[in-house]
C-alpha cells in the first residue's frame, strides 16, 4: 500500500514537472511575440495573482505603463518596503506571466469545469497532503521492516523534508510564480514547501521526544529555526505557509519538555518568533498573521502564569514590552498620519491588558508586589498609545484594566447599606494589598492618565476629535476611580476631609482643561465632545466632593442647587454640554431621594411639621431646578430645559406630598397605606399641579408643561377612581369620618376635590383638549354625587357609615330625592354652562333614580314613602320635560328671528 502511495507520489511529481517546462516554452514564446507588436497591441491581463502575494506583470508592455512588482512593494506602508523591494529578483521583474487561456467554446467566461478543479487545485492539495504523509510512511515502513536504524531513519525523514523544501524553491525560480487561472488557492511552490516543514517538524520532534538523540535545548533551537525559516519563507511563497511555520512555532514550547523549564528561554523565543512574524506580516500587510501571532503569544503568556504559583516580573514586564514595540514599530510604523482604528491592535490590547490585570487582582501576586509591576505595563500602554494614535484599542484596555483593577478592592462583594446609625456600612471581601503600597501606585497612575490623556486630546483635537475625546474621556474616568476606590477603602465612608479636598482639585482641574481645549478648536468654543468629556469629569468631581464633606442631607441640597451652576455658564459659553450637566443634576437628585426619601435618615429627621430636612431637601432642588430651565430657556434652550422644567415640577409636587405624608404620620415616614384623608391632599395637589401647570404653559409654551399638565389630571382621575371610590371609601373600610357636621372627612375627601375638578375642566376648555376637560367634569360631577351620598349616609348613620350597617326606609327615600334634585341641578348648570358633559351627567343621575325608584323603592318602601317617591319622580320627570319644551322653543324663536 505504501509503496504504490510512493510510486504515485513521484509520478505526479514527474507529470507536475513536464507541465511546467512546456509552461515555461509557451511562456518564452510569447515573450517573445509581445516584444514584436509591443508598439501598438495591449496583450491580455495574466493570471490572477497567487495567494502567496506575488504579482509580476503580465507582459512588458504592461511593465512599460503600470507600476512594476518592486515598485508595488516600495509603495507597501511600513519601514520594509525597501526588504520587500530587495527580495524582488532582476528575473522576476522582466519576466512575463502566463497569459489566461481563452474560454472553451459553448463554455461561459470565468466559469470553472470539473476538469479545471481536478487538474489544477484538487491534484495539488493531495498531492501535497501526499507528500507529507508519504515521508511519515516511510519512516514507519523502515521502522517495521526492520530495515535501516533509527538514526538513519530520522535523517532520510529529515532530507527527505529538505527535498521538498528545495522543489518548492526549484519550481518557483523556474517561473511557477503564478499558477493557472482559478487555481490561485493551488499554489505548488508553497505547497511543496509547507510539506517539506512538516517533514522537518516531525523528523526533529521524534528525535528528541522519541528516540531522545537530541537534548531538549537542540531540539527546541531546531524546531524554532525551522518555524521561523517557514516564516521567512512565506514572503515569497504566501501567508498559508506563514501560518504553518507560525503554528509550527507555537507548538514548539508545548512539543520540547525540559527538567529545568526557563521563563526567560521561553519568552525569548517566543520574542523572537514574534518579531519574525511581525517583520514579515508588516512587510506584506498580512493582518491575519500578525493577529494570530499576537494571539498565540498571549495565550502562552495566560498559560505560564496559570502554571506558576509566582511569576518571574521581570519575564512579564520585557515581553509585554516586546509586543508593545512589535506592535508599535513594526506592524504599526507605516500608519497613516490620520489615526484610524487598526483592529490587529485590539488582540495584544486584550492580552497584555490581562497580565497587568491578573498582577494587580491575584491575591498572592499583589502582595508581593504585583501592582507596581501592572502599572509599569498600563504606562507601557499608554505610551504605545500615544506613540501610534491607530492604536486606540491600547488606551482603551489600559484604562478598563486601572478601572476594574482599582473597582475590584472596594469592600461591595455581599453588600448591603444600613442609615440607621447615619453611616453606610459596607459588609465584603477585604482587600489583600495595604494603603502604603496601592495609593502611591494609583496617584502615578492618576497623574500618568491625566497628564498623557490631555495632551493627546490637545494634539489630536481638530485632526481627530473623536480619538481627543477618547483621551479626555480616560484623563478623567481613571483619577475618579481612583478616587472613588480609596475614599470607600481607605476613607472615611461618612465624611472624608482629603479625599474631599482632592476631589475639589480635580473638578477645578477639567474645568480648566475644558476651557483649554475649547479655546484650542476650530472654530473656538464650539464645546466639542472632548470638552464635554472634560465637563463631565469636573461635574462627577463634585459630585464626589458633596458625598465626601458634607452629610446626607446637605449633599441633596447643594446637589439641587448645583444644576443652577451650568445654567448660569451658558451665558458666556455656548456649550451643548452645560445644559445636559444640568439634567444631570436632577437625576442625581432623584437617585438620593430615591435611596433615602427622608433626606438625612429617619432616625434624623425632625417630627415638626413643616420645618423639618424635607422643606429644604426637596423644595431648594425644585427652586434650582425652575431656575435653570428659565435660564436655560432663554440661551441654549433645547431638551436639557424641558427636562428642568419637568424636574421642578416634579420636586415641587414632592415636596409638599412629603411634607404631608410627614404631618399626617406624625412626623415618621414609613411605606404603610395612606388614609383617605391623605389621599385626599394628594389628589388636590395632582389637581392643583395640572392647574398650574396649564397656567404657565399658556405664558412660556412648552411640550413638558402641556404633557405633565394632561398626566396632572389623568393621575388624578386615577386617584379618584382607584382610591376615593373603591379602595379608601368610608362605606368599605369603616373609617371615622369625623366628628364635626359640615367640616370632616367627606367634606377634604369628595367635596374639594369635586370643586378642584370643576374648576380645572372650566379652567382648561379651549386650552386642553376635549376629552381632558371632559373627564375632569365627570370627575368632579361623580365627586359631587359621592359627597351628597355619603353625607346623607353619615346624617342617618353618625361617625362610620360602613355599608353592612343596615339601611332605612327614610334615609332610602332620602337618597331618591336627593339623586333627582342633584340631577335637575345638573341639568341647569349644564344648559347655564354650555357644557354637554354635565347634561349628560344630569341624564345619567335621573335614570339611576328612576331605575331606584322602581326597582328599589317599589319593594322597600310602604306606605305614604313610597307615594310619595314616586309623586316626586313624576313631578321631576314632568317638569324636566317643560324644561326641555321651553328651552327648544326659545331656541327655535332665536333661529327664525335670525
Amino acid at each position: 500500500m505504501y509503496e504504490i502511495a510512493i510510486i504515485a507520489i513521484i509520478v505526479l511529481f514527474v507529470i507536475v514537472t513536464k507541465q511546467q517546462k512546456r509552461l515555461n516554452r509557451v511562456e518564452t514564446e510569447l515573450g517573445a511575440l509581445r516584444k514584436v507588436t509591443a508598439g501598438g497591441i495591449v496583450p491580455v491581463a495574466g493570471a490572477e495573482v497567487a495567494e502567496a502575494g506575488e504579482q509580476a506583470p503580465a507582459s512588458l508592455a504592461q511593465a512599460e505603463s503600470e507600476p512594476d512588482a518592486a515598485d508595488e512593494v516600495e509603495d507597501a506602508p511600513g519601514p520594509w518596503g525597501k526588504v520587500a523591494a530587495a527580495s524582488v529578483t532582476p528575473e522576476d521583474a522582466v519576466s512575463g506571466e502566463p497569459e489566461a487561456k481563452p474560454a472553451q467554446p459553448g463554455t461561459k467566461p470565468g466559469k470553472r469545469d470539473i476538469e479545471t478543479a481536478l487538474g489544477t487545485r484538487w491534484a495539488v492539495w493531495v498531492g501535497g497532503i501526499a507528500l507529507a504523509l508519504g515521508g511519515l510512511f516511510l519512516v514507519r515502513y523502515t521502522i517495521e521492516a526492520g530495515i535501516f536504524g533509527p538514526g538513519v531513519r530520522l535523517t532520510m525523514a529529515g532530507l527527505f523534508g529538505l527535498l521538498l523544501a528545495g522543489a518548492g524553491e526549484f519550481v518557483r525560480r523556474t517561473g511557477w510564480r503564478t499558477p493557472v487561472a482559478g487555481a490561485a488557492g493551488a499554489y505548488i511552490p508553497a505547497i511543496l514547501t509547507a510539506a517539506g516543514a512538516f517533514t522537518l517538524f516531525g523528523a526533529v520532534y521524534a528525535a528528541h521526544g522519541v528516540y531522545s538523540f537530541i537534548g531538549a535545548g537542540a531540539a527546541f533551537f531546531l524546531l524554532g529555526l525551522i518555524a521561523i525559516a517557514t516564516i521567512v519563507a512565506a514572503l515569497v511563497h504566501g501567508q498559508a505557509l506563514a501560518g504553518i511555520g507560525l503554528l509550527g512555532a507555537l507548538a514548539t514550547p508545548a512539543l520540547v519538555a525540559s527538567q529545568a523549564p526557563s521563563a526567560w528561554g521561553l519568552f525569548g523565543y517566543l520574542a523572537v518568533m514574534l518579531a519574525a512574524a511581525g517583520v514579515i506580516a508588516g512587510m506584506r500587510r498580512w493582518h491575519f498573521l500578525m493577529g494570530a501571532s499576537f494571539v498565540g503569544t498571549g495565550l502562552w503568556t495566560l498559560v505560564y502564569m496559570a502554571g506558576v504559583t509566582l511569576p518571574d516580573f521581570a519575564v512579564l514586564l520585557v515581553f509585554s514590552a516586546v509586543t508593545l514595540a512589535v506592535l508599535v514599530f513594526v506592524w504599526l510604523s507605516g500608519a497613516a498620519e490620520k489615526p484610524r482604528v487598526d483592529f490587529v491592535a485590539i488582540v495584544p490590547a486584550f492580552f497584555v491588558g490581562a497580565t497587568a490585570l491578573a498582577l494587580f487582582v491575584i491575591p498572592d501576586i499583589a502582595i508581593s508586589g504585583g501592582p507596581a509591576r501592572a502599572a509599569i505595563i498600563v504606562a507601557m500602554m499608554v505610551a504605545a498609545a500615544v506613540w501610534r494614535p491607530a492604536a486606540q484599542a491600547v488606551l482603551h484596555a489600559a484604562g478598563i484594566v486601572t478601572a476594574l483593577a482599582y473597582l475590584q478592592m472596594m469592600p461591595i462583594l455581599d453588600l448591603h447599606a444600613e442609615l440607621s446609625s447615619g453611616t453606610m456600612i459596607l459588609d465584603g471581601m477585604a482587600f489583600a494589598v495595604s494603603r502604603s503600597s496601592i495609593v502611591p501606585v494609583g496617584l502615578v497612575l492618576a497623574l500618568l492618565f491625566i497628564g498623557a490623556g490631555l495632551w493627546s486630546a490637545r494634539r489630536h483635537l481638530n485632526a481627530s476629535p473623536w480619538l481627543a475625546a477618547m483621551w479626555t474621556f480616560w484623563a478623567a474616568a481613571v483619577p475618579l476611580v481612583i478616587l472613588l476606590t480609596s475614599w470607600v477603602t481607605f476613607g472615611n465612608i461618612d465624611r472624608d476631609p482629603v479625599h474631599a479636598v482632592v476631589a475639589v482639585l480635580l473638578c477645578a482641574g477639567f474645568m480648566v482643561a475644558a476651557e483649554g481645549l475649547a479655546r484650542a478648536e476650530q472654530p473656538p468654543q464650539k464645546g466639542g465632545a472632548a470638552v464635554s468629556c472634560a465637563l463631565a469629569g469636573a461635574a462627577t468631581a463634585w459630585l464626589l466632593f458633596l458625598h465626601m464633606a458634607f452629610g446626607s442631607g446637605m449633599t441633596t441640597v447643594l446637589l439641587g442647587a448645583s444644576a443652577v451652576v451650568p445654567a448660569l455658564a451658558t451665558r458666556r459659553r455656548a456649550w451643548p454640554a452645560l445644559g445636559w450637566l444640568s439634567a444631570a443634576a436632577v437625576v442625581a437628585v432623584l437617585a438620593r431621594v430615591a435611596f433615602d426619601p427622608t433626606i438625612v435618615g429617619a432616625e434624623f429627621l425632625s417630627r415638626t411639621p413643616v420645618f423639618n430636612w424635607l422643606l429644604p431637601g426637596y423644595g431648594i432642588p425644585a427652586l434650582a431646578f425652575g431656575f435653570a430651565a428659565w435660564q436655560l430657556a432663554r440661551t441654549t434652550n433645547g431638551r436639557p430645559r424641558l427636562i428642568m422644567e419637568a424636574g421642578a415640577a416634579l420636586f415641587a409636587l414632592l415636596a409638599v406630598a412629603m411634607l404631608v405624608r410627614h404631618a399626617m404620620h406624625g412626623g415618621v415616614i414609613d411605606s404603610g397605606a395612606p388614609t383617605l384623608a391623605e389621599q385626599a391632599i394628594y389628589t388636590l395637589l395632582a389637581l392643583g399641579a395640572g392647574g398650574i401647570l396649564v397656567a404657565l404653559d399658556m405664558r412660556s409654551p412648552s411640550p413638558v408643561l402641556r404633557i405633565g399638565s394632561l398626566a396632572a389630571g389623568v393621575v388624578s382621575a386615577l386617584f379618584i377612581c382607584g382610591q376615593h371610590f373603591l379602595a379608601l371609601n368610608p362605606l368599605v373600610t369603616d373609617e371615622s369620618t369625623g366628628r364635626i357636621p359640615v367640616f370632616n372627612l367627606l367634606f377634604l375627601a369628595y367635596l374639594l376635590p369635586a370643586v378642584a375638578a370643576f374648576a380645572l375642566a372650566w379652567y382648561a376648555r379651549g386650552k386642553r383638549p376635549k376629552w381632558y376637560s371632559s373627564m375632569l367634569a365627570l370627575m368632579g360631577a361623580l365627586l359631587a354625587f359621592a359627597y351628597a351620598t355619603l353625607s346623607v349616609r353619615r346624617l342617618f348613620k353618625g361617625e362610620y357609615i360602613a355599608w353592612w350597617s343596615g339601611m332605612e326606609q327614610v334615609e332610602t327615600y332620602s337618597y331618591s330625592a336627593l339623586w333627582l334634585a342633584m340631577g335637575v341641578a345638573l341639568l341647569v348648570a349644564g344648559v347655564r354652562f354650555g357644557s354637554q358633559v354635565l347634561r349628560v351627567a344630569s341624564a345619567a343621575l335621573i335614570a339611576i333614580a328612576v331605575l331606584k325608584v322602581f326597582l328599589f323603592d317599589m319593594s322597600e318602601l310602604e306606605g305614604v314613602l313610597r307615594a310619595l317617591s314616586f309623586i316626586g319622580l313624576g313631578a321631576v320627570l314632568i317638569g324636566i320635560g317643560l324644561f326641555y319644551q321651553r328651552l327648544l322653543t326659545s331656541a327655535a324663536v332665536a333661529g327664525r328671528a335670525e
